[in-house]
């Protein structure tokens, strides 16, 4: 952030708020048209170096964030809307505090400081050009429409049977290995969670790629199933790994769980009981497919719209906001050698992608 407001920032008084996700908000009054106000905001967000993460037609939301150690963090999302001339500015905290310390409400009065001082830099006349200028841009104006588009790849089939495969294998081979490591008592809760959600994720990606295979629903089943076929796997490996290295007078598989639901959860000293491991079991199970889910939705948006050239998706997008229908834009696109179904459809898989990028940049 610019110096001047950072020495800005520290002039402004604190509200404190406590809460499990603590957030302040204000709102005034003002003059400007809407279109006004969303350029006059998207300046200030500029100014201020906060990400803008969302736009809809009544609302922006951007993130500020802060460098530590070489790495990006997000400490605060702020949302200012426009309704009527009345504008409401509410910066949350994203992190894990109950007290922010004052720091959403310096966040949105410091909004408020850059936001009126650019506004009063603008006359009656300059104020219309800029509400043309948002309008025009809104529009898509300025987009010069091409007389041709790269070329489609070449239609491929979508197959399921690669993600399966993939997951399978990889549930399989991750199954043996934590069960090795369980076996030391070195198994870290949350760390292994995520390395087994994004291991499982990632082999999904690999399985989309060699199968093309985007259907969202059905993926999301392959990696609940994965997840599953992990957690029995575990087990069974740990079954099998106990008798070989004990002289263990044989027992099955069931009698073996029966056996460790009965001696329960040792956590350090301290027997939590068959209650215990059975909620560790959940909680395990729970956070894994978490941590595969939001890495899978992910690694599929990226697929998805990197499979489509930026020039195609822009083409399409522009006649959509130009209020043209599904039926339309396919129409355009084959006049532009898009005709095939397969690959119109993934031009459209794109734009939800996009869309779906723009969503998970909020709540992330």
């Amino acid at each position: 952030m610019n110096p001047k407001f950072k020495e800005i920032e520290k002039q402004i008084k604190k509200t404190h708020k406590f809460a499990f996700t603590p957030k302040y908000k204000t709102e005034f009054h003002t003059q400007l048209s809407d279109k006004a106000f969303f350029a006059i905001t998207n300046q200030t967000f500029e100014k201020l170096d906060w990400d803008i993460v969302y736009v809809d037609e009544y609302s922006i939301e951007a993130k500020r964030k802060v460098k530590s150690l070489g790495m990006t963090q997000y400490t605060e999302s702020i949302i200012v809307s426009y309704k009527y001339g009345n504008i409401m500015v509410k910066s949350e905290s994203l992190g894990n505090e109950i007290w922010d310390n004052g720091r959403n409400s310096k966040r949105v009065h410091l909004f408020i400081y850059i936001f009126h001082d650019i506004e009063k830099n603008y006359n009656r006349e300059e104020l219309k050009q800029l509400e043309k200028e948002q309008e025009s841009k809104d529009n898509w104006d300025n987009y010069q429409i091409p007389t041709e588009l790269p070329k489609p790849k070449s239609v491929r089939n979508q197959n399921i049977i690669f993600p399966i495969l993939v997951a399978i294998i990889t549930s399989i081979l991750l199954a043996f290995i934590i069960a090795k490591i369980s076996l030391t008592g070195k198994y870290i809760i949350f760390l292994f969670e995520f390395l087994i959600g994004l291991a499982l994720a990632f082999s999904l990606k690999l399985g989309i790629k060699l199968g093309n295979f985007t259907d969202y629903n059905k993926l999301r089943n392959i990696l609940i199933g994965s997840i599953l076929i992990f957690f029995i796997g575990n087990q069974l490996f740990q079954y099998y790994f106990i008798l070989a290295e004990n002289d263990f007078v044989r027992i099955d598989f069931f009698e073996f769980m029966k056996i460790k639901l009965e001696q329960g959860l040792i956590i350090k000293s301290l027997n939590v009981g068959s209650i215990g491991l059975i909620i560790s079991w959940i909680l395990q199970l729970g956070l894994t497919f978490i941590f595969g889910y939001l890495n899978l939705t992910r690694f599929l948006i990226s697929y998805v719209v990197k499979r489509i050239p930026t020039e195609v998706i822009d083409f399409a997008f522009f006649h959509f906001i130009k209020g043209k229908t599904e039926q339309q834009v396919r129409a355009e696109l084959a006049s532009l050698n898009w005709s095939d179904e397969q690959n119109q459809n993934e031009v459209f898989e794109a734009l939800d992608g996009i869309q779906g990028n723009n969503e998970m940049n909020r709540t992330v």
